[in-house]
């Protein structure tokens, strides 16, 4: 199994979740208007940002999904989604700590949006 620590292997992990998150009947009605072809590299961006603290990335993570009609559930599956993927490719410190981010980001972004739960 590969160490997650490059820019490549970024591109890898957020080309493959995507895939599956656009195929997950729970997910990919949030996503079918959106133009992949611009969002994808703002998400390389950001877990470039966030992994590699490569500079660059300004976007306010919350604000760009509080408008979307989304539930626990919804972050619950994004997360295992975004697990499964990292497990099927990565091994080593980076990939754990992309499970984390991953984990505080829907969870923050979770509370904000749906603060009675």
């Amino acid at each position: 199994m590969k160490q997650l620590e490059t820019a490549e292997d970024i591109h890898q992990l957020v080309s493959e979740f995507y895939d599956k998150v656009l195929q997950d009947e729970v997910l990919a009605p949030f996503f079918a208007r959106l133009d992949f072809a611009a969002h994808l590299p703002k998400m390389e961006q950001f877990w470039r940002f966030a992994l590699l603290s490569e500079a660059g990335y300004t976007t306010n993570v919350t604000e760009k999904h509080m408008q979307m009609p989304l539930q626990k559930a919804h972050f619950d599956r994004w997360q295992a989604l975004f697990n499964q993927t990292i497990d099927e490719l990565f091994e080593g410190e980076l990939a754990q700590q992309a499970k984390q981010r991953a984990a505080v980001i829907g969870w923050t972004i979770n509370a904000k949006m749906n603060p009675e739960h």
